[in-house]
């Protein structure tokens, strides 16, 4: 297929956590908060005057100095951000509003605060509790929590309008990127699709990365190109995967699978579409506030919330995903010594294939995948599988 018109452009936003998006809107006067974890809901960090940047650590090398303070059994993601904090990566961040979420990540954020990482002036992080289960006492808790430590920091540190009026607008741009990437994401159904996963991924990673605004004629544009766009005729895949598990910054990971004969047709991981790109439903009456506390905790499938409701839910998920998009197998994912995800993996992966029948490939990883050989190999060797057991059915 003929390259998406803005696919280098976009790559290019990826190289870098301070891109040219980033450095414009800074130099607008916006302010930049430091994102780790989407249970900070984005639309609160992304108000009027203010922009959200997820931490991540592009081209990543050595993590030696990241280990030096975080030990060598922790994971690797908040090792490789550490490590790229200390080579001054974030110092255009105004502030970190950080969930006390992963005990990893929040080591992470300590260090970067702890070393003074992010050199500029009144730079302050904060910390805010959020529920592990989803019911109505822990949405009251998580309401608080978001005033304390996002709404009324910001209110009081930057002037930023935090109002039910600045809470909707905020929602009103987080439902147009999402709408659009859902749209475009939604071409994955077709037998013969005129995206890869590759490309969406690309699409959906710069919209955690980036300004929002910034992004809409882009994706607009890129939606009505792929309307005329039409796939190869002869299918550059032999199998299609839902791709779940936890966080993935890096699309050169996707592009590895789908080199491997595995189309991704569906992202249910960190920094994936879904659950992150679903729209927000406000209801009417309803402090938005409230409604997006609820929207985040009730729609999120993240392992930390470990009732026994919501790990039946995360299954069942899965499942309506797969059916949805059509998807041969699932593969699950985990970045090394990631706790929440290194328990959903193993009891995800069990019950996705003895209870609801799928193939299901398990996979440890490094966060950096450039030379993983031997992943690219299990990639193959379970496309393989895929396609016998095909044959069998036939």
């Amino acid at each position: 297929m003929k390259d998406l018109k803005h696919i280098y452009e976009l790559e290019t936003l990826l190289q870098e956590a301070n891109n040219v998006l980033v450095q414009q809107a800074k130099d607008r006067g916006e302010i930049a908060i430091g994102s780790t974890c989407s249970l900070i809901p984005e639309p609160l960090l992304n108000l009027p005057g203010c922009f959200s940047v997820r931490l991540r650590a592009p081209r990543t090398g050595s993590i030696e100095m990241g280990t030096y303070y975080m030990t060598g059994i922790m994971c690797e993601a908040c090792r490789a951000i550490l490590e790229r904090a200390i080579e001054g990566g974030y110092q255009f961040l105004d502030c970190m509003l950080t969930p006390d979420s992963c005990a990893q990540m929040n080591r992470c954020v300590e260090n970067i605060e702890h070393l003074d990482l992010c050199g500029r002036e009144g730079f302050f992080v904060t910390y805010a509790d959020v529920p592990m289960k989803s019911d109505e006492t822990a949405l009251r808790h998580y309401v608080r929590q978001m005033r304390q430590y996002v709404l009324d920091p910001l209110e009081k540190r930057f002037s930023i309008d935090t109002s039910e009026q600045a809470l909707q607008k905020a929602v009103s741009l987080h439902n147009r990127i999402s709408r659009l990437l859902m749209d475009i994401g939604d071409f994955r159904r077709e037998e013969n699709p005129r995206i890869t996963g590759y490309e969406f991924a690309v699409l959906c990673l710069v919209s955690y990365c980036c300004p929002k605004e910034p992004l809409l004629p882009i994706l607009e544009e890129t939606l009505a190109e792929l309307q005329n766009r039409r796939p190869d005729q002869r299918p550059g895949f032999r199998a299609k995967v839902v791709l779940a598990g936890s966080e993935i910054d890096d699309p050169q990971l996707i592009h590895m699978i789908e080199e491997a004969g595995a189309l991704v047709v569906a992202d249910r991981f960190c920094l994936g579409s879904f659950p992150g790109r679903e729209e927000i439903d406000l209801r009417d009456g309803e402090d938005p506030l409230v409604g997006i506390c609820r929207h985040y905790m009730e729609g999120g499938q993240c392992p930390r919330f470990m009732n026994t409701e919501k790990i039946r839910e995360r299954h069942a998920y899965m499942d309506r995903l797969a059916r949805h998009f059509h998807a041969d197998g699932i593969i699950y994912q985990q970045i090394k010594f990631c706790d929440y995800w290194g328990y959903e993996r193993a009891y995800a992966s069990r019950v996705m294939r003895e209870e609801y029948g799928y193939p299901v490939l398990s996979i440890d990883r490094p966060y950096a995948v450039s030379n993983a050989g031997q992943l690219r190999t299990r990639v193959q060797a379970f496309v393989e599988s895929m396609e016998i057991k095909k044959l069998k059915k036939q």
